[in-house]
This record gives C-alpha cells, structure tokens and sequence, in this order.
C-alpha cells in the first residue's frame, strides 16, 4: 500500500471518528492489505487527532487471549496509541454520545517511572520502570460497520480504541502476584465474569514486555509517565446508558465505570 492510500484510509477513519459514523471493512476494499499497511494507516488516523490538540499518553496492548487470536488469525498481539482525548475519570464517567458501539473489557495498566526502550527487554526491566499498577476499563469502539473487523482492520482503526478509564487504586507491581491475582468482574450489582492476570500472556507483565520490545525495534520508546494498557482480562461487555462496571482485582483494588447519554453525568 503506498503512503497516499494509507493517508487516505487514516483520513477517512478519523472523520468517521468525529462524525460517529462507521465505514466498510477495509479488508474488503484492499485484499491485498497486511498488518505492516494497516499500522500505518493507524499512524495516519492518530495524527490527525494530534493535529486537533491531543497529546500521546500511552499505549494499549490488544488480541492478547488465544480466543480473540483464533478469529482474527494472528499469533501475536496488536498495539494502539491513547491519547489525551480517550482518558476519562471514575468520577465523569462515560459519555456514550461520543462514541459510536461500544464495548467494555477490563484490565490492568501499567503507569511508567522511567522512560524504557527496547529490544531485548525483559519482564525486570519494565517492573522497574514502572511506578505503579492500577484497575482500569477500556471502552473499545470501532469505526469499522458492525465490528465486522479482522487484524488489518482493528489495526488500522487504532486497535479499536474507544476511551479509558484509569482506577484511584494504585500498587507497585511487586506487591502481588499479577499473574494470580483474580478478577472479579460486576455489572449493575451482578457477577458479570471471573479471571487471572494469566489470563493474558501468562501475566500482564509479559505483555508489556512484549510491546516495549516490537515498539523498541521500530524506535519508538515508552516515556516516562505513560500509561500502558495491558490487555483485557475480561469477555467484551456491552453497556448502555445507566450501566455500571466494577473490576476488582485481588491485591491492588477497584476500578468503576458509569455510563451515560450526556444529558446527565
């Protein structure tokens, strides 16, 4: 794919993005596409959120369960940049009017100390680049029509990201076992799902570990104080104006999310 159908597609994403609109599978309209062309329509799509004012403060690690690997046929995860314009607070909420069809996955984000750069990372490496872990829910969205999406498609649409919000609970990642540490999932007052940090790569370490590295071969460091998005722990939850979510994880602490019209908060 050459640079001017890349810009093209990112262009076409990101307006679909702000009018809430969606749009055919890309994948449909460009047989030949792979993941290497669907990244850099995605670097097309996030600059121009970065042309509107937004900042890069973090990234976020997707496809990291075997499941969601088998549909969209990869071996490997994904990987999306948050910007300014996705972080929301357990205090506002979740406006739903901005988004288009959302989805709710819990799971663990890592907030950096240190600024840290691959290859050849290791899990002791970003342990000690990391200041601190929190709960956390990303409301995945996608621009592609009725989620009809495989990995060129979610790729090129950011990794489908929506907005996120990250826990008050904080912990340093060694003061509990990320990998065994459960999670408990509620949804309006019910049990919703149950998990374990292996849940995702064997820990959620691991994924971190793998992203710092394909990033680091590509030049692209993490930053001292970004967020990292490690992958969801839970089953994709649909929400609706009213709902509420509660992530709890073992050792660490709680995560809500309200959802909303807009009309109220």
């Amino acid at each position: 794919m050459d640079t001017t159908t890349a810009n093209r597609y990112g262009l076409e994403l990101h307006q679909a993005l702000m009018s809430r609109t969606t749009v055919p599978p890309l994948r449909l309209r460009e047989p030949d596409m792979t993941v290497a062309d669907a990244y850099a329509v995605q670097l097309s799509m996030v600059r121009h959120r970065l042309q509107t004012g937004e900042t890069i403060v973090g990234k976020k690690i997707g496809v990291t369960s075997k499941p969601v690997q088998d549909y969209l046929g990869v071996f490997e995860p994904d990987f999306g940049q948050l910007t300014s314009g996705m972080l929301r607070t357990e205090e506002e909420g979740v406006d739903l009017s901005g988004l288009i069809q959302p989805k709710a996955e819990a799971e663990l984000a890592f907030v950096l100390e240190h600024d840290l750069q691959g290859p050849g990372l290791t899990a002791t490496d970003v342990l000690r680049a990391t200041a601190y872990v929190s709960p956390c829910f990303e409301i995945v969205d996608s621009r592609i029509q009725g989620w009809d999406i495989r990995i060129q498609d979610t790729v090129a649409d950011n990794a489908s990201c929506g907005v996120f919000i990250l826990g008050q609970a904080k912990a340093h990642p060694r003061s509990f076992d990320m990998a065994l540490a459960g999670m408990v999932l509620e949804k309006n007052g019910t049990l919703f799902s149950t998990s374990a940090g292996a849940a995702v790569q064997g820990s959620p370490v691991n994924a971190v570990v793998w992203l710092a590295n394909t990033l680091g071969a590509l030049g692209l460091p993490f930053k001292a104080g970004e967020i990292i998005l490690s992958g969801s722990q839970s089953a994709l939850v649909p929400v609706t104006d009213g709902d509420e979510l509660v992530c709890t994880i073992g050792g660490l602490g709680s995560c809500r999310a309200r959802f909303h019209s807009g009309a109220r908060a």
